[in-house]
């Protein structure tokens, strides 16, 4: 058992610098793809909530598509086929070479992916908040941003924060896709470190053991978020 724990240390006889390092990509990869799911997806659920007929279809093609799409052939979209796309693109108008890390095609893909499905989220929100809300601002004199932000926002958080952290709680697992790419995330340097030592019963229990933790750190996370959102029930 020693000689197994042996494997976790730091240094040239040990593992635990790769997947520390495997881990601080899946973490940065979930939080940089968070926000931009986050803004897409209310921007989409502000398209299809408008009644224009335009932007209504085209909120609703484009989440049909990323939420009917495997997570997998998502990224391998992007990552092959968005690439030679935009190298073409570049080529024809730059006459230059451009190209995307793994780390961006997985960006953009998990994104694409959250925002289709947060899009039902906050457009469930939107559904859940009373007319009367918006027609008390507007009595108030309110303009439609300030309405948004001082009387809408706050509601929305509250009542899409479920649904949220359920997709956040995914998101965390999705990012392990990322390893078919040959980005270096938590489950890649996992798979490298059993593919070598010939561990992997222990070395998955690790993984699995860190992404338990990642899961159980963003539920205090959420609480936290949930008991601000509901600071003013408690008021009451």
């Amino acid at each position: 058992m020693a000689e197994l724990f042996g494997l976790l240390s730091f240094g040239p006889e040990g593992w635990g610098d790769e997947l520390l390092a495997g881990l601080g990509v899946t973490v940065a990869l979930a939080l940089v793809t968070l926000p931009i799911g986050l803004v897409l997806g209310f921007l989409l659920a502000l398209a299809k909530d408008s009644g224009e007929r335009s932007l209504v279809t085209s909120a609703t093609i484009l989440t049909t598509i990323f939420r009917g799409l495997p997570e997998l052939l998502t990224l391998f979209i992007i990552y092959y086929g968005g690439q030679i796309a935009l190298q073409q693109l570049f080529r024809l108008l730059f006459d230059r070479y451009i190209e995307f890390s793994a780390f961006t095609a997985g960006v953009i893909a998990l994104s694409l992916v959250f925002a289709s499905f947060a899009s039902e989220v906050f457009l469930s929100a939107f559904r859940g908040i009373q007319k009367g809300q918006y027609e008390g601002a507007h009595a108030l004199g309110l303009r439609p941003a300030a309405t948004m932000r001082l009387v809408i926002l706050p509601q929305l958080v509250r009542l899409a924060l479920p649904g949220l952290s359920n997709l956040w709680l995914i998101l965390l697992k999705d990012t392990s896709l990322v390893s078919v790419i040959a980005l270096n995330d938590l489950l890649r340097n996992t798979n490298i470190a059993v593919g070598v030592t010939k561990e992997p019963f222990f070395f998955y229990a690790v993984a699995c053991l860190i992404y338990l933790a990642l899961s159980i750190l963003s539920s205090f996370g959420i609480g936290g978020i949930d008991r601000w959102a509901r600071r003013g029930e408690a008021a009451r």
